[in-house]
């Protein structure tokens, strides 16, 4: 395994200490508390919520309600919010804050998905600097000692980047840190990450740590990203998924440890077992909880010699009983695969064109106009 060429120093997100400096990115319908809590049982970090509407949860709907709950063994209780809409960013981050709901809170600029991006949120928002620094600016003082930090992507496309001008607001606006996705939403998940656009931020951020974020499959390219790019930490996102051990692996690389996990289809079969336990608990209903870790089994048994017709079947299960019997018929003593288990998994895909709102890109400036269509765009569901 690759080390450090110098020690991890412990990530410091305003009042929060990280002795490993690893941020588990979120997740639509992947980081909720289940997962969650199966990562922290293996690794260190700060875990993060899946993306909650900031309009949805002023409302104060069930299900954003119901996704901001934290388990009691989540002892920094962090959550991603998403908006379009300054007053209703800072109305959402002070209810966090006054209702003492979370101890950091992350605003979510990176979303390249179509439904977020044709509002003018997500990794669209940041080409209107007015209402990118209104946002930021509002949510940094409804926060007040809470650390409030904001997730971005380069920008639009390779002809509309926004990450370098987005990061000196977002700095001088009080953030607690600044983590980059590097890629555009153009790029979507396809290709490589662009590494140096990581460097360029670092170098241009002096007073507030900058994490990366991309491509990081492994412990090993989490350390390469530090050395190479001076990053203060890390994002992972999908080199996570069915993989909840990577965090002990990235836990023991920044501890200067060389150890690297390689399960048995055994233990796998126990990590998958947990989580659906966890799912179970988490949606207090067995069959859902059942249903949703059905999206998982081709992360798990990646590269596992688990035939077509049982991995067909862990993915039709509907109890946890049924998952016990079709996780008996494994030999558990085979062993870890290697790269047959390694490299990307999740979506990946090709190159999209972005969807945005009419004239996003005319101008650099929402003015006074556009603030109340943006008002009016701001979505209703949570998630994405």
């Amino acid at each position: 395994m690759a080390t450090l060429t110098a020690p991890a120093r412990p990530l410091a997100i305003g009042p929060l200490k990280l002795d490993t400096p690893v941020v588990l990115a979120p997740m639509a319908g992947i980081t909720n508390t289940a997962f969650r809590r199966l990562c922290r049982e293996f690794g260190a970090g700060l875990y993060v919520s899946e993306m909650i509407t900031s309009r949805a949860l002023v409302e104060r709907t069930p299900e954003s309600m119901r996704l901001i709950k934290h388990h009691e063994s989540e002892t920094t209780r962090s959550i991603q919010l998403y908006g379009v809409d300054p007053k209703t960013v800072s109305q959402a981050v002070s209810m966090l804050v006054d209702e003492d709901r979370a101890d950091h809170i992350d605003l979510n600029f990176g979303c390249p998905v179509p439904k977020v991006t044709r509002k003018g949120g997500g990794a669209a928002l940041p080409w209107k600097l007015d209402l990118f620094r209104e946002i930021v600016e509002g949510a940094v003082n409804a926060a007040g000692a809470v650390p409030l930090t904001i997730k971005m992507r380069k920008g639009i496309d390779s002809d509309h980047l926004t990450y370098l001008e987005a990061g000196r607001i977002a700095e001088g606006a009080g953030v607690a840190s600044i983590a980059l996705h590097a890629r555009t939403a153009a790029e979507f998940y396809s290709g490589h990450a662009d590494w140096t656009a990581i460097t360029k931020l670092k170098q241009t951020i002096g007073s507030v740590p900058v994490l990366g974020n991309g491509d990081i499959w492994s412990a090993a390219d989490a350390i390469r990203m530090m050395d190479e790019t001076g990053c203060d930490g890390v994002v992972v996102g999908r080199g996570c998924l069915g993989r909840p051990w990577l965090f002990g692996d990235l836990a023991a690389a920044f501890a200067g440890e060389e150890r690297t996990a390689m399960p048995t289809l055994g233990e796998v079969a126990d990590a998958f077992r947990r989580h659906a336990e966890l799912l179970v608990e988490f949606f207090e209903d067995e069959d859902r909880g059942c249903r949703d870790i059905r999206k998982h089994v081709a992360w798990y048994f990646k590269g596992y010699p688990v035939g077509g017709e049982l991995r067909a079947a862990l993915a039709t299960s509907d109890s946890l009983a049924r998952i016990d019997e079709l996780l008996a018929e494994l030999d558990r003593s085979e062993p870890y695969p290697g790269e047959a288990a390694e490299g990307q998994r999740g979506r990946a895909g090709t190159p999209k064109q972005p969807v945005l709102p009419e004239h996003w890109l005319a101008s650099r400036e929402l003015g006074t106009a556009g603030r109340d269509e943006v008002s009016a765009a701001e979505l209703h569901n949570s998630g994405g």
